[in-house]
């Protein structure tokens, strides 16, 4: 444990491998040699990826000999810390033109909840983000996102464009017929104020739907 840590404090964080950073959140000592064993045990339960340990909760950490409830909830706040900065990095990019920056902005808010929550991003007629807004949590169903809520923040903004975005835990980006009702729900209630609903974009894992991009959306 000695050789990463005086690794990770000549060379920087960015020298270490993902087994050696997941060594020095768990290690509880410089002479917790048993920290590298578990970290390697922890990355094999998570299939190698870092993606999926971001996953691994509290219980299944434990189960990895050794680990103890300390280590395992250091892990997973480690984890939770660098989604926290994904999220805040993304927020810097204020500009969307296509499903592929909506995705980059909003994925790392969603891309690994285990709920449903839809958003909306308010933008200006150059594709600026004014804002962006969680408008339901838990389902995405027509009844559950309140519409009049979606355009009041747009004409509040002076928004020209919204786009909606919600997740699916599930893993499958296909849209469901709520997704299509919901979508055209906001889409005919923002016409009447001459604010484009330009795209509906579901994030999956490793995946995404662009109403847009498909021809749902004009």
């Amino acid at each position: 444990m000695k050789n990463i840590t005086d690794k990770l404090q000549s060379r920087g964080a960015q020298s270490l491998s993902d087994e050696e950073l997941v060594a020095v959140v768990a290690a509880e000592s410089l002479a917790d040699d048993r920290a590298v064993t578990m970290a390697a045990e922890v990355l094999k339960e998570s299939g190698g990826s870092l993606m999926r340990f971001a996953e691994v909760d509290v219980q299944r950490l434990r189960m990895v000999s050794g680990m103890g409830r300390l280590r395992a909830l250091r892990l997973v706040a480690a984890a939770e810390l660098g989604r926290r900065v994904a999220a805040a990095e993304a927020s810097v990019q204020d500009m969307v033109q296509s499903d592929g920056d909506v995705v980059r902005i909003m994925e790392p808010l969603l891309g690994l909840l285990q709920h449903e929550e839809c958003w909306a991003l308010y933008l200006a007629s150059s594709g600026k983000v004014l804002d962006r807004v969680r408008i339901s949590q838990g389902g995405v169903q027509a009844t559950v996102v309140d519409c009049k809520m979606v355009i009041r923040r747009a004409l509040e903004l002076l928004a020209t464009q919204i786009v909606l975005v919600h997740n699916h835990p599930s893993g499958s980006a296909e849209p469901s017929e709520q997704d299509r009702v919901l979508t055209r729900r906001v889409a005919d209630a923002a016409e009447l104020f001459e604010i484009r609903l330009l795209d509906h974009v579901i994030i999956a894992r490793g995946a995404h739907y662009s109403f847009r991009a498909n021809g749902i959306v004009k």
